[in-house]
């Protein structure tokens, strides 16, 4: 029996070789195949590419481009369009719209005028990222993607030739200086200059003027650890930055400083002697006071043109962002398709074209000629700059720093003030922490505080917390009052604001913008109807009293129609923040804006 078991294990069972090679000869007829296919659609979809035959047609990408940039990003948008090319099946054609970067803010976020500005764009390049913060504090649902810099341009200071050489031989002379040297009336004997007296600079509106922006960052990174920025909302409120920033605003030009920084550049070309214009600088891009000087900006050039000075320290820069937008207007392939031209915009050959128009670009060192009164100096150390909150609250700072504006607050109250508003705290804790931060760093102005629900005053739904008047005599009190608002039973919206207006009219400032503003997170719960709101305002309102209203809709709850339809009729905006963390901005931008 063993014999024959030991026989039976010596026996092998071989395996058809067939089956092997027929599974091996379908592998490979399978992968044949889907090679042949990815192979073929390649070529097809290249070979329409290069015959313009697109399936789905023709797509058009509107990129909305600051000055500045406008004509270079035109000359790059031709360049691709030789490439033809294809996104999803549509040919796409740029269309690239040289406007003014406050227009495409005021546009996107309260209502665009295609009869002016054309259609909408589905890209938008400024000339700095702090157009984009602005936007994304009003609606960051309209920001598509991330901003990346496409270039960029120091912060100069720009000066007739005779101030310009004075500054230039001066040894040491910061960003951070500008206070003290601002302060006075004997400024320009810092530059051995003192028969000339003060040394003003004129510092148009940060909100809608990026270079001062930049500038008064530069002023105040002193405080920073390093000396290098950022100005963190930590540092606002200190009492060294607070009088640095007193400062600066004391020292503004006497009369009216220019609106913007072109009129500044205007003035002082104008005027070449050195504080003959009122003022003796103006912060301006550097890629600016290159246009300005070769008449770029206006078609022609002045007769002696403005000179650029690079003050030490940490270089303030404009990082000109191509900002990717969102909304029922942006399609499919015009999304991508404008990620891809963001591409091809860093691509070296295109970089030059960029540089060649008077920005500076990693891919070369080049730079346009002639370019009369730029030295176009190296920037060893560039200043980092603000995080989106801080750089709202220091706009907002300046705009209530010379006593200029007459500000009611009012809160919602109500019990959904109380849902989680991110990172585990309510959306009144929220608006509580930015309430008492303003007043904190608030260095001038009016400041009001009333809340709102339902019967928290006898029979009223709202109640004065603070009366408004100036923010350094009743700080204390306006902090006393944030730190008491609490959830409550309901939400009379309308009765509220009606009250509130009311009051902002009977005791209106003038020669001051008078504002009330808005934070709420739900719909109107009884009370006044809109239709009674609205007459009881038309009622109240008088021809010489304008008081803005603007609302800061937190959440996804509030009923923004009635509140646009409000804040349009009274000169005022609607801000949103998707929860209590953008509140903060929000508020910061609406104070700092113009209105």
């Amino acid at each position: 029996m063993s014999r024959h078991r030991a026989l039976r294990t010596k026996v092998k069972r071989g395996i058809a070789k067939w089956p092997v090679a027929l599974v091996a000869l379908v592998a490979l007829l399978v992968l044949g195949y889907l090679g042949y296919t990815w192979v073929s659609a390649l070529v097809d979809k290249r070979a329409a590419a290069q015959a313009g035959d697109c399936r789905q047609g023709e797509a058009s990408l509107r990129v909305a481009a600051t000055p500045s940039v406008a004509e270079a990003v035109k000359q790059v948008a031709e360049a691709w369009a030789r490439q033809r090319p294809v996104v999803y099946d549509h040919c796409i054609r740029v269309e690239v719209q040289s406007v003014d970067s406050e227009e495409v803010l005021k546009g996107l976020t309260q209502s665009w005028d295609e009869a002016k500005l054309g259609a909408r764009p589905q890209a938008w390049i400024p000339d700095s990222t702090l157009w984009a913060n602005r936007m994304a504090a009003q609606n960051r649902a309209l920001l598509g993607a991330q901003p990346v810099s496409i270039a960029a341009s120091p912060v100069l200071l720009a000066l007739p030739q005779d101030g310009a050489t004075a500054l230039q031989t001066a040894v040491g002379f910061r960003w951070t200086d500008l206070p003290d040297v601002t302060t006075g009336d004997n400024g320009w004997e810092r530059f051995g200059k003192p028969e000339w007296g003060a040394f003003r600079v004129a510092m148009p509106d940060p909100t809608t003027n990026p270079a001062t922006a930049m500038a008064i960052q530069s002023a105040l990174a002193g405080a920073s650890p390093d000396g290098k920025g950022p100005v963190t909302t930590d540092m606002l409120g200190l009492e060294p930055v607070k009088a640095t920033l007193t400062k600066l605003v004391a020292s503004k030009p006497a009369g009216a400083t220019p609106a913007t920084t072109w009129a500044a550049l205007s003035a002082l070309a104008d005027k070449p002697e050195v504080n003959a214009a009122g003022f003796s600088a103006v912060p301006v891009f550097e890629v600016d006071l290159y246009r300005h000087n070769t008449g770029k900006d206006s078609g022609t050039a002045p007769l002696q043109p403005l000179y650029g000075v690079a003050a030490g320290g940490p270089s303030p820069v404009a990082d000109f962002p191509f900002v990717p937008l969102s909304g029922d207007w942006v399609d499919e392939a015009p999304g991508r398709a404008a990620q891809l031209f963001r591409e091809f915009l860093t691509e070296p050959d295109q970089q030059k074209t960029l540089a060649a128009a008077g920005l500076r670009v990693p891919a070369t060192t080049e730079r346009p000629k002639p370019s009369p009164g730029i030295r176009w100096s190296t920037m060893t150390d560039k200043l980092t700059p603000a995080d989106e909150t801080t750089a709202q609250q220091i706009s907002a700072t300046w705009a209530t720093a010379d006593d200029g504006q007459v500000v009611s607050v009012l809160v919602d109250s109500s019990e959904s003030m109380n849902q989680d508003g991110g990172e585990g705290r309510s959306r009144l804790q929220w608006v509580k922490q930015a309430l008492s931060g303003q007043v904190s760093r608030s260095l001038s102005g009016s400041l009001g505080l009333w809340e709102y629900s339902q019967s928290i005053d006898g029979d009223k739904p709202y109640r004065k917390v603070v009366g408004t008047g100036p923010v350094v005599v009743q700080r204390q009190a306006l902090l006393d009052g944030v730190g008491g608002l609490e959830p409550r039973t309901g939400a009379q919206l309308y009765s509220s604001v009606a009250a509130l207006y009311e009051d902002a009219v009977k005791n209106f400032q003038q020669g001051k913008k008078n504002r009330i503003v808005v934070l709420t997170d739900g719909p109107n719960d009884g009370g006044l109807s809109l239709a009674d709101l609205k007459a009881k305002l038309a009622a109240a309102k008088q021809a010489d009293h304008d008081v803005e209203i603007s609302f800061i809709a937190i959440g996804p709850s509030p009923d923004r129609a009635p509140l646009q339809e409000i804040a349009r009729s009274y000169g005022g905006s609607v801000s949103v923040a998707t929860d209590g963390r953008g509140v903060d901005a929000a508020l910061a931008q609406l104070l700092s804006a113009d209105g």
